[in-house]
């Protein structure tokens, strides 16, 4: 009877979690490759129709090896440059709003040029600032759980955060980031009374910022009655739901959506599950949904064995990375549903977007050392250094 759980103990990786990335990885280039064809055709990528795979590929594979080195490196390492951590995520939020090095596409300056390579900052920075969270949950802990001041200290880096993101404009990043944070900090130990309180003055902020801005209030609106102007406004969410209707339960085939031959906008990008419920049905969807739970429970589970183990930090940022992907693609899934207003978020693994696809590798290899941490045996002393 012993045998088994001594086993399953000395797992040094999580094979569930395992399958699910590996699914979602293959899933997410046969999409892309299938929704993008026609763009990469109209925008004449070097006359290739699959360009746009083989940069997601390629993104594939630097997100490879980022997602290497974070099981290689000891998680201690991420608790003892959180300071730097802070730095580098909001000079990366501030770097990005330079005119002469922030790129503008649509609008919107998120996009760094580094030569060839093109760098979402939210992304890279959303992730340092969730391992900073982290971090200060753990040397703090004391504060958190007994002050107000405890919580709006880390509140108050999460705003200056949040308002350069709204800077760009990235009114879905800011979320993203808001609630991934809020989560961290009420499971870290803040009192109740203070959680609420900051969820409350967070979610007015956030609303009225949303309410202040013609062109936020007009997407906040638009997705409630998508079909009064179907041609403009309301265009991008219609085209979806035709998508999505045309599916049915196993979908028109592989590679045979109409929605996506120039009638929805950002086919490969934001809007990419409506092309593949067209293509793959409900089934497909399903099936999509199921990995992305998969993915939220281990993380969570895997957060609940490191507080057992003594490993706080590690417990926070497991579930952190939890909730950061379950959010973003409950946000994503929620949007080509039209049960929300567009975000403009990527669906992690599955969207093309480069930035998000190597940065979900490597926080997903975070989860991994994590797992290979807690259970392999391989335990942090907690007293040097992980509580003052």
């Amino acid at each position: 009877m012993s045998a088994a759980p001594s086993s399953a103990r000395t797992l040094t990786f999580d094979p569930a979690l395992a399958c699910a990335l590996v699914v979602l990885a293959l899933l997410g280039a046969i999409m892309v490759g299938s929704a993008s064809i026609t763009i990469a055709d109209k925008q004449t990528l070097g006359a290739e129709p699959l360009a746009y795979l083989y940069r997601h590929l390629g993104a594939l594979a630097l997100g490879g090896v980022g997602f290497g080195l974070a099981v290689l490196l000891p998680t201690e390492l991420w608790y003892r440059l959180n300071w730097l951590l802070l730095v580098a995520a909001l000079a990366l939020l501030v770097v990005v709003l330079i005119p002469s090095i922030g790129h503008t596409v649509n609008g919107s300056r998120r996009w760094i040029l580094v030569g060839p390579v093109t760098l979402q900052a939210s992304e890279p920075a959303r992730l340092c600032l969730l391992l900073y969270i982290a971090s200060y949950s753990v040397r703090r802990a004391d504060q958190l759980a007994s002050t107000l001041q405890g919580l709006l200290k880390p509140l108050l880096v999460i705003g200056v955060a949040s308002l350069l993101l709204l800077l760009e404009p990235d009114f879905g990043a800011s979320v993203v980031l808001a609630a991934t944070s809020f989560g961290v900090l009420f499971i870290a130990g803040a009192r109740m009374r203070d959680f609420l309180l900051g969820t409350l003055v967070g979610g007015l902020a956030l609303g009225a910022l949303a309410f202040s801005s013609p062109y936020r209030l007009e997407r906040l609106t638009k997705f409630l009655d998508p079909w009064a102007d179907p041609y403009a406004g309301g265009f991008q969410l219609t085209q979806s739901l035709i998508a999505i209707g045309r599916g049915e339960w196993l979908g028109v085939g592989l590679g045979e959506s109409v929605q996506k031959l120039f009638y929805l906008p950002e086919a490969h990008t934001d809007f990419v599950f409506a092309v593949l419920v067209e293509e793959l049905g409900f089934v497909g969807a399903s099936l999509v949904i199921a990995l992305f739970a998969v993915v939220v429970y281990r993380a969570v589970t895997l957060g609940r064995h490191a507080i057992r183990s003594g490993m706080p930090f590690q417990a926070y940022v497991a579930t952190g990375i939890g909730l950061m992907l379950g959010f973003e693609a409950f946000v994503n899934i929620g949007v080509n549903l039209g049960a929300l207003p567009t975000k403009g978020l990527p669906l992690p693994l599955l969207s093309y977007g480069r930035s998000s696809t190597v940065v979900t590798m490597i926080a997903l290899g975070l989860l991994f050392r994590i797992h290979r941490e807690v259970h392999g045996g391989q335990k942090r002393l907690v007293q040097r250094g992980y509580v003052r």
